[in-house]
């Protein structure tokens, strides 16, 4: 052991968690959920769909489709994390060997800097919408060049963001606490919006009175499965993320039953019940404020009085609790993977937090279309061939055995070539090459594309997890 601890591949913060260190158990993980998934951008999943044309129905049911499957692969990836209290970053090295798995981590590291950057940019635009509200709106003002915010919306940004460096900076026992405190709250928030959106409209019956728009005569008629399954997706995209580096909490629970059953109880039903607040909500803004409001925090600045300001503390603290977690533990730790004896957890986090600047995420959020068919589905093309090539190799190549310490060792089993698994990535890129024409269509890159990569585009997330999967367990079987 003491080889391993004088690794360059190993520090404290990747190091296997101890016996002592596994004290989460399923009402913790559960709690870790809640606090992710009451989230705005979780919000604006089912409201977005509201606004792509789909019923309350067709997208409430859209919504809890895409967290069922989501489910299956989070609980597989998991397990490894639970069995063995190693890191995402780590587990990558059975597959991608001991230096190709700085590649995937990386890759998942950057979507989440952009995730970060989202929320913070909701958090922030929330406390503008706090001040503009109690100020009587004198924060109004002209857009900054380049940036095309205007100085407040910046001030506040940077504001928000600073709180969750803080947070950064006491390490993860601190996002721990916050998020099981917080769980309770997000769940009453969501309720009492419910209750907000049933007085203020009186009654559900015009709630839910909108129809969907694909149904005979309607505007966009027979074209509901060209926005399902694109939609269906997004929504496994959402979380194709937390997909990956599940491990990085479940390594903290006490066994596979408490993982099982926190992720079970945690994921799906929250997200069910965000998706019906949603769209009730969203529903009837049309009838409250005389516009379909699909962002609650474009709405909430719409309320009068304390509402507006009581509604709006809220959401910054479910964006808080929905960032830490879901969005600086996974890069952080990927960023400490690149170099373990240079980059503690800390200076990964701080390093998310400064990408997630650079990124200006407010551009990513300028449409339903854009959040939902640009961004969740295009990095999803990326990342579901990384999760078939984790299940491929933890189950079937490895048969849920590894070993701990050649995890950590240069010259180990898992080593191949200097570093590199070199079949993990060539699985990884034709995982992903059938997406990616769809993908530049998508994001306006390309003009024309056939019908065909557009078909592939809309299940990126399937077709790259279930392609790499085979490819990689062909491949490792082959070489053998």
């Amino acid at each position: 052991m003491r080889e391993v601890r004088d690794s360059q591949l190993w520090n404290y913060d990747l190091a296997p968690t101890t016996e002592a260190a596994r004290t989460w158990t399923w009402v913790d993980i559960s709690a870790l959920w809640v606090g992710m998934a009451v989230s705005v951008p979780a919000y604006m999943l089912a409201s977005g769909l509201i606004q792509q044309g789909m019923s309350w129905l067709q997208a409430l049911m859209t919504v809890f489709l895409g967290n069922v499957i989501v489910l299956i692969p989070m609980l597989l990836i998991g397990h490894a994390g639970t069995k063995y209290g190693v890191p995402f970053p780590v587990l990558l090295r059975s597959s991608f060997g001991t230096m190709g798995a700085r590649l995937p981590a990386l890759l998942r590291g950057l979507v989440a800097c952009g995730w970060f950057g989202i929320q913070t940019w909701v958090g922030g635009f929330a406390i503008y919408q706090i001040i503009n509200a109690v100020s009587g709106g004198a924060l109004v003002g002209s857009n900054l060049p380049i940036l095309d915010i205007d100085t407040a919306q910046l001030i506040c940004f940077l504001s928000f963001w600073a709180v969750q460096v803080y947070f950064i900076a006491h390490g993860i026992e601190s996002i721990r606490w916050l998020e099981k405190l917080a769980a309770p709250l997000l769940i009453l928030m969501a309720i009492a919006l419910l209750i907000w959106a049933y007085n203020a409209s009186s009654g559900m019956g015009t709630i839910f009175s909108q129809a969907s728009q694909f149904v005979p005569g309607g505007p966009r008629e027979g074209q509901f499965w060209d926005v399902f399954w694109p939609s269906l997706t997004a929504m496994v995209g959402f979380w194709a993320t937390l997909t990956l580096n599940i491990p990085d909490f479940t390594r903290y629970a006490k066994s596979q039953r408490e993982q099982i059953i926190g992720q079970v109880v945690g994921l799906p039903i929250p997200m069910a019940m965000l998706a019906f607040v949603s769209v009730s909500v969203t529903s009837a803004t049309v009838v409250i404020f005389g516009e379909q409001i699909w962002d609650p925090v474009v709405m909430a600045g719409k309320m009068s009085g304390s509402t507006a300001i009581v509604g709006l503390f809220l959401l910054i603290v479910a964006t808080l609790t929905t960032n830490l977690a879901a969005n600086v533990v996974a890069p952080a730790n990927g960023f400490c993977n690149i170099a373990p004896n240079r980059i503690s957890f800390k200076t990964g986090g701080y390093i998310t937090a400064g990408l997630g600047i650079a990124m200006m995420p407010w551009k990513l959020l300028e449409s339903a279309g854009d959040y939902l068919f640009v961004w969740l589905v295009g990095y999803s093309s990326l990342l579901g061939p990384i999760a078939g090539i984790l299940i491929a190799d933890y189950f079937f190549i490895r048969s849920k055995n590894l070993h701990i310490e050649a995890l950590y060792q240069r010259g180990q089993d898992y080593e191949y070539t200097q570093g590199w698994n070199i079949i993990a990535i060539v699985a990884l890129i034709l995982g992903i090459m059938p997406s990616l024409p769809g993908f530049l269509y998508a994001a306006g890159v390309t003009e024309n594309t056939h019908d065909l990569f557009i078909t592939l585009y809309n299940y990126a997330w399937f077709v790259g997890a279930s392609s790499s999967a085979v490819f990689y367990f062909l491949l490792m079987r082959y070489k053998k």
